[in-house]
């Protein structure tokens, strides 16, 4: 007699998994997705927040490896290093790094907001959604 298996179904956490993994790759890698867009300037809510990470990362030098750096408050803010803009949404011939914004107990999950940098001109852009928008700070 003949029995036929039953595919296994797909599990909520390994489609988790899955989508974690293609978070933290275009994360590391700098990733832009096609739809981006970028602003002049930067009045929306956490604006403020971006602001205050630019002015102590800038006061760290903004370090171009990446990795955990010490915070006030006993905790630890995260560099993912370079920021290829691969997609072209930010000026083209600058070097840029990436700097998160809020920090959090060491090895905790990062969030989605960042700030890059242009190391030449020091200008900075705040992307409130993980590189889907930019804007200038």
């Amino acid at each position: 007699m003949h029995t036929s298996q039953r595919p296994r179904p797909f599990r909520l956490a390994q489609l988790a998994v899955i989508l974690a993994a293609i978070v933290s790759l275009t994360g590391v890698v700098g990733i832009t997705p096609a739809g981006a867009s970028v602003f002049n300037s930067c009045t929306i809510s956490r604006c403020a927040d971006a602001r205050s990470a630019d002015a102590t990362w800038a006061s760290k030098g903004y370090p171009t490896s990446s990795g955990w750096y010490t915070w006030s408050g006993g905790k630890y803010n995260y560099t993912g290093g370079r920021f290829y803009n691969r997609e072209g949404q930010l000026p083209s011939g600058a070097t840029y790094y990436e700097y998160d914004v809020y920090p959090r107990a060491r090895g905790a999950a990062r969030d989605a907001y960042r700030i890059v940098v242009n190391r030449s001109t020091g200008v900075t852009w705040f992307s409130p959604n993980h590189y889907t928008d930019f804007y200038r700070l």
